[in-house]
């Protein structure tokens, strides 16, 4: 019997789905007090603070004119890597930049409301932002294309970078190869709730920022909380999860192979495959335990605990009911594995990306394909969108009258604003004398 935890939905009860679906609590009081603290004193000591606790926290011994990661550290990256580690990195950026070039705005749109009454929009990029790169499991130089392309495209004025270094001090060659392709080069070795405090406030090396966009862990979340009235905490973004939708056509060995990819990331991830076909739960449990060998024990380790304790397979009456339930989850990733996708596809209405095709898709999602993989957890896709151009721009409404279109509106406001009680308003209307 295999380890993949296999509930069927008919047996569970509204409370009992509520409780397999509840994400991890992380904004505890013990977390936060401890980010408090950290914030605190990264406020009143600046670079001191941030050394100290990276030295704590990462084991890393840094002085105030190594925590930012120098130009020749940057240029030497390249040599570090491998000729198809490149050729990769720099496919995902191409990719990258083609699809978030679709979401550039055209800058200013007037609408003539009504005659001499126009409206509009005009979108501007963000002054500064702070990109957070994490490291602790991994390095991700994937997350840093996900961020740096969108900032850049933006036209974002000063664009930094925080990231955790490694145990020995240096940062991820590959993180620093993707940020150069892309034209940043103001990096920072520091990450975790010092790094959000440090760019909240502003050190005497780290820059304030108006806006921290990345994922990070438990205590990057708590301090975005705490900071949230001093800085733009961006988008939530958590543990990773995942549903896969599939029926009885489905290539069973894909479905599995999708099912691990997001449970790999970490114990506190979450996986589900909704299904309405018993026998490709089975097979797929089957398969899963089949193949989990030829991960590394560490994500063997992880996937086995995800898929026990935090994820599984859910057997379902109909495709209706796995969209139902799907949507409830609210999930990051959901890849849609059924015989019809398109016509599955129009029912899934809250996911932060929806994947659609036979394959072990996620892969693709989350490092080449150009779609952005940092997106919002915790069911949050209910309400958020994944990270795009959008999120380092922001609009302004424009509006514009003519003489006749204030002269027309002109009769009705002071109506309103004497219901409201505002007499400037309404004199200010009545006592208009065209110069």
């Amino acid at each position: 019997m295999s380890f993949v935890r296999t509930l069927n939905q008919d047996s569970l009860s509204s409370a009992e789905t509520d409780d397999l679906f509840a994400r991890q609590e992380w904004s505890a009081a013990e977390t936060l007090d401890a980010c408090q603290s950290i914030v605190e004193a990264v406020r009143e000591r600046g670079d001191s603070a941030l050394l100290e606790f990276t030295e704590r926290f990462d084991g890393v011994t840094l002085t105030t004119a190594t925590l930012r990661v120098s130009a020749a550290e940057i240029d030497q990256a390249e040599s570090r890597l491998s000729p198809p580690l490149r050729e990769a990195l720099d496919r995902a950026i191409a990719n990258i930049d083609r699809f978030h070039r679709t979401q550039l705005d055209r800058g200013m749109s007037l609408t003539e409301v009504e005659s001499g009454v126009w409206c509009g929009e005009r979108t501007t990029p963000i002054d500064s932002a702070c990109l957070y790169v994490p490291r602790g499991r991994g390095a991700f130089s994937s997350v840093a294309c996900m961020l740096a392309v969108p900032a850049k495209l933006a036209n974002v004025d000063r664009v930094i970078v925080c990231t955790p270094p490694g145990p020995d001090g240096s940062v991820d060659a590959a993180t620093l190869y993707a940020l150069k392709q892309i034209g940043i080069d103001e990096i920072y070795r520091v990450g975790g709730a010092q790094a959000i405090a440090a760019v909240a406030y502003g050190t005497e090396t780290i820059p304030r920022c108006a806006k921290v966009v990345g994922p990070g862990n438990v205590y990057v979340s708590a301090a975005r909380q705490i900071l949230a009235s001093r800085i733009d905490p961006g988008p939530p973004a958590g543990p990773s999860e995942s549903l896969v939708l599939a029926d009885g056509w489905a290539n069973v060995e894909n479905v599995a192979w999708n099912l691990m990819i997001e449970a790999e990331h970490g114990e506190n991830s979450s996986a589900w495959l909704l299904t309405d076909c018993e026998q490709l739960a089975t097979d797929v449990a089957e398969t899963v335990e089949r193949l989990l060998p030829k991960l590394t024990q560490q994500r063997q380790d992880y996937v086995r605990e995800v898929l026990t304790s935090r994820g599984g397979i859910i057997v379902c009456k109909d495709l209706t009911a796995v969209a139902r339930l799907a949507n409830q989850y609210a999930a990051e990733h959901v890849a849609i594995m059924v015989r019809e996708p398109w016509g599955l596809l129009p029912q899934i209405t809250n996911a932060g990306e929806i994947l659609l095709g036979d394959y072990p898709i996620m892969s693709l999602a989350n490092y080449a394909m150009g779609i952005n993989a940092i997106l919002p957890t915790g069911g949050r896709a209910q309400t958020y969108s994944g990270v795009s151009v959008r999120d380092f721009t922001k609009i302004s409404s424009i509006g514009y009258l003519t003489k006749q279109g204030f002269e027309s509106l002109g009769r009705f406001v002071p109506t309103l604003s004497r219901d409201e009680g505002f007499s400037a308003h309404h004199e200010a209307i009545l006592g208009w004398r065209h110069s």
